[in-house]
């Protein structure tokens, strides 16, 4: 979740403005014409898999220029190049962050990191319809990101149905702890748990951990928001997390393979 906004009203601002986003772009680029996109995707990198497979804990390292509370994160901003890092650090996935108004992201930041490394991508948006998951794929997504908050119950389960159909996994994402019970409903294979409040957007490793017995052994944990030092991710790790999400911190440092060392346990510190 882009987790840096005022809720009530810029949540609100966001999806009112992406609809009217998706109205223009399926007017740019019909479904039957996205549709033919698809042969030409490439073939669907198993998500989950590549996580579960991490040793010790599954890192989806994050590409994101600005957000709305940080403004510009990084002015240096070439996604491939920091894809290439990531992967060559040992992160399991890359989120690419594609909402352009609120984040100056874009779709075809995906589709160059998909093409520049062989570890699976998440597209990072607030997806409401249909449309957006078809466009995912079609631009070479392994996984989409789907916000309980965001959507309402009939429209998450279309939504997860939908990716499935397209041979891509969901992450589905929650803050609010009275939507558990209605996302583990869908059996997801990956669940989100942000530790930002989203209303005083102070952020909380234990939001994670008070969560995680009520999640069944068989849907993976993505802890999200907050994690910025060895020890948080020790923390987590612990406590039986089996992956995290990490963007801000990393987009951040001047270094950010040593970052990703420095969280993965990969270099000693001095």
């Amino acid at each position: 979740l882009p987790r840096d906004c005022h809720v009530a009203n810029a949540l609100d601002e966001i999806v009112a403005r992406k609809r009217v986003e998706i109205d223009d772009r399926r007017r740019a680029c019909p479904v039957e014409r996205l549709r033919d996109r698809l042969a030409g995707a490439p073939p669907v990198r198993d998500f989950a898999g590549a996580l579960q497979k991490s040793p010790g804990i599954g890192l989806i390292a994050e590409i994101k220029k600005a957000s709305p509370s940080a403004g510009l994160i990084r002015a240096d901003f070439d996604p491939p190049a920091f894809a290439r890092v990531y992967e060559a650090h040992g992160a399991a996935c890359i989120s690419v962050l594609t909402d352009e108004p609120f984040f100056q992201g874009r779709l075809e930041d995906l589709t160059a990191v998909r093409r520049a490394v062989g570890v699976p991508v998440l597209r990072k948006d607030f997806l409401l319809d249909r449309y957006q998951v078809l466009e995912a794929r079609a631009a070479g997504a392994d996984c989409v990101l789907l916000i309980a908050e965001c959507l309402a119950p009939d429209a998450l389960r279309e939504l997860h149905g939908y990716a499935a159909e397209l041979g891509m996994q969901a992450l589905v994402e929650i803050y609010e702890p009275e939507n558990l019970d209605g996302v583990l409903s869908l059996h997801p294979l990956l669940l989100g748990i942000n530790n930002r409040n989203l209303k005083t957007f102070a952020t909380d490793l234990d939001h994670t951990l008070r969560l995680l017995d009520r999640v069944p052994p068989q849907t993976l944990v993505v802890s999200e928001s907050g994690i910025r030092t060895r020890a948080d991710v020790l923390r987590l790790e612990r406590a039986g997390v089996r992956a995290i999400l990490v963007g801000e911190s990393l987009m951040r440092e001047a270094d950010i393979g040593a970052k990703v060392d420095d969280l993965l346990g990969r270099r000693t510190r001095v």
